[in-house]
């Protein structure tokens, strides 16, 4: 018997397991279908992040075909590991913009404005580069640093270069993307630790395992909830092809933290979610709530990328790692506004060396995501089978306004290229090319490459509007003792990577849980 049954063991999970079992006599079961990972070599190196898409740790998760997009089908990583997707993920920590949070609150979402989320953001980092500390912590369990933190890695000259083309472009100089102000260009901070990656398994777990109150069962497949009326009452989960049913204790609570795509998955498989989708796959409605599954949200990542005059490698090469460059391909970013009345930035940028993954020692490329997508895409069960995968369809790009930011996007990251900083390495364009001139023909070139940002939220949104799934302490509407806390309760996602943002979400529901108790 458990206070608290925890259903995913991502940066969520992990998070909430971690801060309720710091009161010893809370007993708390964390259930997480992928095993442990941290000594996976490509896990740990920076520089090998590319490796880790569609391997053993990747649920390899891709769209129905995308009418915008040429039909594609888009890939959506998500980590299958103890750790969730801060085991695969590029490592930025970005928390987005106030405006994002206060937005939240704004909806009616009390206590989830910016100022209430702050102290949740520090309270989580142990901030190892220089900064404004007024907003950053240092005792917390994750480990964040900053691209230019000689500990970890000293940028390459190019890197400082792609910084000034930035700045040439009208950017100021931000070293701090999560302090005072979001917009400008710098270094991402990132959650690493003595140069190797530190995922919430690595922070929040693995220290605190020998505490006699956390119980952590990796390749745990949870198939179902189980319910008392309309009470939850645990959980059904597989294990070495074993059926095992774990219940919470009188008073305790089911915690979903298994993140955008399989928490909605398996309320629906539960019977919670919208009527008639439930009575078409023979399930037994426990609760009408349409939103599940609804409002899903996703960045999509464009990019330009040039051929170089000159060597551009960022170290000699046999300092270099097999697989490739150092982790400062990634490294830089920067945040703008596209217009200067808007009230935060809408596109967010990554400058790297590399024309891509499969080329990182050839060119430079840059990235651009435009933050504010409008289109709503949803989470649908294939079958009742919960080993197959739900039907992902994010809607990528069917509103105008979307179509729109994408071509604006590669024309500020073309204006960034060609600046005069770059005037002494910068060769032919290879993408889009220069013949690519026209709307039209940028959005075309969009269609044909642009990917998932990896930042799928909002399918059990925060809210009280008809498509919200939980009230502003997390609990679902209609169900006693089951919370959603994980990226899929946003109402709307923030300017930004999501790594971040889940870890607060987690710092604060682990705090409503102990409130409620």
């Amino acid at each position: 018997m458990y206070e608290y049954v925890i259903v995913g063991g991502g940066s969520a999970g992990c998070t909430l397991a971690h801060r309720l079992t710091e009161d010893d006599d809370v007993e708390v079961l964390l259930l997480e279908a992928g095993e442990p990972a941290s000594d996976n070599e490509a896990v740990k190196d920076p520089s090998r992040v590319w490796e880790l898409m569609e391997s053993e740790l990747d649920w390899a998760f891709k769209t129905e075909p995308q009418a915008q997009m040429h039909d594609r089908r888009i890939d959506w990583p998500r980590g299958k590991a103890l750790g969730g997707s801060s085991m695969i993920n590029g490592m930025a920590y970005i928390r987005g913009h106030p405006d994002d949070y206060d937005t939240w609150a704004e909806l009616g979402n009390d206590g989830w404005s910016y100022d209430d989320l702050l102290p949740y953001f520090k309270r989580s980092e142990n901030f190892q580069a220089r900064g404004e500390m007024a907003y950053h912590g240092t005792d917390g369990p994750l480990s964040i640093t900053r691209g230019d933190n000689p500990d970890d890695l000293t940028p390459s000259e190019f890197s400082e270069q792609l910084i000034e083309a930035a700045q040439e472009a009208g950017m100021e100089r931000n070293l701090d993307f999560n302090g005072e102000q979001q917009a400008g260009v710098g270094w991402y901070h990132s959650t690493m630790q003595d140069g190797e990656r530190h995922s919430a398994a690595k922070a929040f777990i693995e220290p605190v395992l020998d505490r006699p109150n956390l119980t952590v069962e990796t390749g745990a497949h949870v198939t179902e909830l189980t319910f008392e009326g309309d009470r939850a009452t645990g959980a059904v989960y597989e294990s070495d092809g074993q059926e095992h049913e774990v219940t919470v204790a009188e008073g305790g609570e089911v915690v979903m933290a298994a993140g955008a795509i399989q928490s909605p998955q398996l309320l629906l498989l539960s019977g919670i979610g919208p009527a008639d989708h439930l009575e078409d796959h023979g399930i037994d409605v426990r609760a009408d709530l349409p939103g599940v599954g609804r409002n899903l949200q996703d960045h999509l990542r464009v990019n330009v990328a040039y051929e170089t005059t000159e060597d551009i490698t960022p170290r000699d090469p046999e300092d270099q790692p097999e697989t490739g460059p150092r982790y400062d391909r990634v490294l830089t970013g920067a945040f703008e506004r596209s217009s200067a009345d808007l009230p935060a930035p809408d596109i967010q940028y990554g400058l790297s060396a590399g024309l891509d993954p499969e080329n990182p020692t050839e060119g430079f490329s840059i990235a651009a995501l435009p933050l504010r997508p409008s289109s709503r895409g949803r989470i649908t069960l294939a079958s009742t089978d919960p080993y197959e995968d739900p039907i992902i369809d994010p809607q990528l790009l069917t509103t105008e306004k979307d179509r729109a930011d994408i071509v604006t996007a590669i024309r500020r990251a073309r204006r960034i290229a060609q600046a005069d900083a770059l005037d002494d390495v910068r060769g032919e364009e290879v993408r889009p090319g220069p013949d690519v001139q026209s709307d039209e023909e940028i959005f075309a070139y969009c269609g044909e490459i642009a990917e998932s940002g990896y930042h799928p939220v909002g399918t059990c949104k925060m809210g009280d509007d008809e498509l919200a799934v939980v009230d502003d302490e997390l609990r679902v509407h209609g169900v006693e003792g089951l919370r959603v806390i994980d990226a899929s309760i946003m109402p709307n996602l923030i300017s930004g990577n999501t790594n971040a943002p889940t870890i607060a979400i987690a710092e604060k529901g682990a705090d409503l849980l102990k409130e409620a108790r």
